[in-house]
């Protein structure tokens, strides 16, 4: 192979002053030039390991938490690449969705209206003012994906700056026509099989976006509000008449409510059926006030004694829990509140009374706050609000991108079966959890938890502009009514279409929108209803039947925890749905990157950090060491000390390597390079016989083992950890050690010895880093072997017990905790290093002390040691030290 310098690998020499400068670009180059981590589509699907890329979203740039959760499953992918399996690793953009929409509005100073035509020729605004510039969807559309392909290449450049081994001939985005027209297709499918529905039906509704929520976007915000004490009056009405017993003085129903703008809704009043309180009153009604409707007092099991007064409004709609009532109980709807978030116009039909349309006019066109702000001045004036409002806080329902509450409104939607309503599905798909291997294990709970708290199904459609259109037309009535009852859909071979533009089978353009011709579906899909298809997306499923045998099901989704509820859970609904398999066998989660405050980093927050300029300043390979450090799951601190950590381990590889070459590990003593693949040298090499060198490989072939175990189960940071141990070590002490017999101060037999050991130790330790380090560790590969570590095998910890015969890894401990008391002599008397040492004399348990005597010579060398006294004495090992 060819380096970018002009130079074959195999010839290149050790520098004389190596440094980092410049390695990302150098090799970066040279890996796609030399398509070093392309993907092999030749191999039998036993050989192939493939990745369920997360593709991020493209909405500006990318933050330091991707780097860290990135780089996670690169580490996986290398060290798999390294155990002979071919390495299927695509990368993704997921560019739908409302951040996209959101940032070119901001960038360009436009707004979507569906209403308007499409113009060919229009341009943005040079320069975007405060009023946004209204624009047809399909102009919109442009703008969204003319944005995106810029954000997607600035995304690549950083992701190759940080050494992705990422197959770039295999990339996808979630708003391409492939990633369309798979999105299409399954859910045709899901239509076709009934698992796809159309209802009207009361939906969590962000009145910002003016589109519906699913509930694994929602998320609970402390927010203040307040008590409000109303009473219900009883009997035939607010004027007098009698109650259900007869009594014209019964004292009125109080109740307690955060939400007095919602009054006009009411439908009934709640209990629980075991609250002595309320019992006479159930089956009983009461009477609004200001509104002088009429409803039932009903019982459920609910209703919460211990909340408020222990008696509850139901309205239509104010929280989930009144959507339960509302179905389970059979109630009423009176709906209230519009998509824009404001009081529709009209009453509901059961406010009858003048003075109740009166009151309901105040309220009309007022949004929920103002609405709650005069509501209570109507209360109050009319004696039916008590006392003052308590106020309190409480956790109040969000869209997870949005800043107001979400409303419940009814609206027709589209939904798939997810087990939220359905038992038999609910457990088969908790059942394909157990079958998934979760790294680490516990993240299983919270998708158990999540499908054991579903309550619905999951909506997957929004009313938004940028995203996967559904491909349905409804035929008109001859009233111009669509007929949703008989949905058209195209043939697959059509897809993608967008309905709004294309037209359906059997119609013409001219009959859009007429009587007796059709209307398209409005909607488009949410962003997780394509995401969750990711695998299907990059396999090539239905387009590349090939790719699809080799690749699917897949072997591996790397994502965040937080998104277990959504991405990971939706996807396993899509394939058990389609296939009856799980959409991989391995989930490896990683954990949130928080601040020096303990708090998450994330754009919404404003606490990120932009990654290019650690990547600039500390070099890929040192984010990468901090990155690798974090445990699978567990949030780790952002710390650029670590990074300082990794950059002075990357130059000590550098400076290590180089002084290990120069020692003589670039050959063997028979002028036999040591082979790429394996840790045994062959042909004319002469065997390890020094103690201290089958010491020092039989202590390296337990740290392959580990290092094995731990990537085995995705710990890369425990990987990390024994591979780093050990190499200072081999630095500070072995290197030491053997340095004056590999110059052959002890004979040719000792030097050879030292040089083969020297070679392999370099050999492995460079395999052992090179998924956490590449560029430091293709580096000095490329000074003394040929091709790239990336493609060499993950050492063999039998070969190196072969060529360890028998060492004993102790002995490599008890010869550095001898020298370590050596140089705490020398540095106590304030002398250097190389002082000479009149005498020294070694005790402690005498196999410890045995085991420092078998490699007296190395010591002594190291220790610049005249002469050294060995003596059983008990214990660990002690040295005493007389300077020269």
């Amino acid at each position: 192979m060819v380096g970018t310098d002009g130079t074959d690998r195999s010839a290149r020499a050790v520098p004389a002053k190596p440094s980092l400068d410049g390695i990302e670009a150098r090799w970066s180059a040279a890996w796609q030039d030399e398509g070093t981590y392309t993907f092999d589509r030749t191999v039998d699907r036993g050989r192939v390991y493939s990745i369920d890329t997360p593709p991020p979203t493209v909405s500006g740039s990318l933050h330091v938490g991707h780097v860290f959760s990135y780089t996670h499953t690169d580490l996986i992918a290398r060290y798999q690449r390294m155990r002979g399996r071919e390495v299927f690793y695509p990368m993704g953009f997921d560019d739908n969705g409302l951040p996209t929409e959101r940032r070119v509005q901001n960038y360009f100073g436009v707004r979507c209206d569906p209403s308007l035509p499409y113009d060919p020729d229009f341009a943005p605004p040079a320069k975007p003012g405060k009023e946004q510039v209204p624009i047809s969807r399909r102009n919109f559309v442009d703008l969204c994906e003319r944005l995106t392909l810029e954000d997607e290449k600035g995304f690549e450049e950083l992701w190759r700056r940080l050494g992705l081994s990422v197959d770039w001939s295999h990339t996808y985005a979630t708003i391409d026509t492939r990633s369309r027209a798979v999105a299409q297709r399954a859910f045709l499918r899901n239509l076709a099989r009934g698992e796809a529905y159309l209802a009207e039906a009361p939906t969590l509704w962000d009145v910002t976006f003016r589109t519906a929520v699913a509930q694994a976007e929602l998320e609970d915000r402390e927010r203040p509000g307040a008590f409000h004490t109303l009473a219900f009056s009883r009997g035939a009405d607010s004027h007098g008449g009698t109650d259900p017993a007869g009594s014209a003085a019964a004292e009125p129903v109080v109740i307690e409510t955060t939400r007095p703008e919602l009054l006009p809704a009411c439908v009934a009043l709640v209990a629980h059926p075991d609250d002595p309180r309320y019992q006479p009153l159930f089956g009983s009604t009461v009477r609004t006030p200001l509104f002088d409707v009429e409803v039932p007092v009903v019982a459920h099991r609910l209703a919460d004694p211990d909340k408020g007064s222990g008696i509850a409004m139901i309205c239509t709609f104010g929280d989930l829990t009144d959507v339960i009532w509302w179905r389970e109980l059979r109630l009423p709807a009176r709906a209230v509140i519009g998509r824009d978030g404001r009081l529709v116009p009209e009453p509901p039909a059961a406010i009858t009374s003048p003075a109740g349309r009166a009151h309901y006019a105040e309220l009309a066109g007022k949004t929920v706050h103002s609405a709650r702000t005069r509501i209570v001045e109507l209360l109050t004036g009319a004696g039916a609000l008590l006392g003052e409002p308590r106020p309190i806080a409480h956790p109040v329902k969000f869209y997870e991108k949005g800043d107001r509450p979400l409303e419940i409104v009814t609206t027709r939607q589209w939904y798939l079966r997810n087990g939220g309503r359905d038992e038999p599905l609910r457990a088969a798909l908790r059942a394909r959890g157990q079958e998934l291997r979760w790294h680490p294990e516990y993240m299983k709970v919270r998708y158990e938890n999540w499908v054991d708290g579903l309550n619905g199904d999951w909506l997957i459609s929004r009313q938004r502009f940028f995203g996967v259109p559904f491909p349905v037309w409804y035929p008109l009535d001859d009233a111009g009514a669509p007929r949703y009852d008989a949905p058209i859909v195209p043939a697959e071979a059509a897809l993608p279409v967008d309905p709004s533009s294309d037209v359906p089978p059997g119609y013409t353009d001219s009959q859009r929108g007429v009587p007796g011709g059709f209307a398209a579906d409005p909607d488009v899909m949410d962003t997780w209803a394509t995401s969750s298809l990711t695998p299907l997306i990059a396999s090539g499923w239905e387009s590349d039947a090939d790719l699809f045998a080799r690749v699917f099901p897949m072997d591996l989704r790397p994502q965040a925890h937080e998104i277990i509820r959504t991405w990971l859970f939706s996807t396993v609904v899509r394939t058990h749905a389609e296939f009856g398999v799980l959409p991989w066998s391995n989930a490896a989660i990683s954990g949130w990157i928080l601040d020096p405050d303990r708090k998450k980093m994330s754009k919404s927050k404003g606490n990120v950090v932009t990654p290019m300029g650690l990547l600039e300043e500390h070099g890929s390979d040192a984010v990468r060491y901090w990155a690798a450090s974090g445990r699978p799951g567990t949030d780790t601190a952002f710390d650029v000390g670590q990074m300082k950590n990794g950059r002075r381990l990357a130059i000590k590889i550098l400076n290590a390597s180089r002084f290990a070459l120069g020692l003589g590990a670039e050959e063997t003593p028979a002028g036999t390079p040591v082979p790429v693949g394996g840790a045994v040298p062959v042909g004319g090499a002469v065997p390890v016989g020094e103690p201290l060198d089958r010491a020092l490989l039989a202590a390296l072939a337990d740290v392959v083992d580990a290092a094995t175990a731990a990537l085995d189960t995705y710990d890369y940071a425990r990987a990390l950890e024994v591979t780093e141990s050990f190499f200072w070590r081999f630095c500070d002490d072995y290197v030491e050690l053997v340095k004056g017999r590999a110059y052959g101060s002890f004979g040719a037999a000792g030097a050879a010895s030292a040089h083969t050991t020297l070679a392999v130790a370099l050999s492995v330790l460079l395999r052992l880093f090179a998924p956490v380090l590449p560029f430091v560790t293709e580096e000095v590969w490329s000074w003394w072997r040929p091709g790239s570590v990336h493609r060499a095998s993950w050492p063999d910890p039998a070969e190196i017990r072969k060529l360890a015969d028998g060492g004993r890894p102790e002995l490599l401990d008890a010869v550095g905790a001898a020298l370590t008391g050596v140089r705490r002599a020398k540095s106590a008397a304030k002398a250097s290093m190389k002082a000479e040492v009149a005498s020294a004399r070694i005790s402690g348990e005498a196999d410890l002390v045995a085991l420092v005597e078998a490699a007296a010579a190395d010591l002594r060398s190291a220790g610049s040691i005249r002469e050294l006294a060995f003596g059983p004495s008990g214990g660990e090992i002690a040295v005493a030290v007389d300077l020269a």
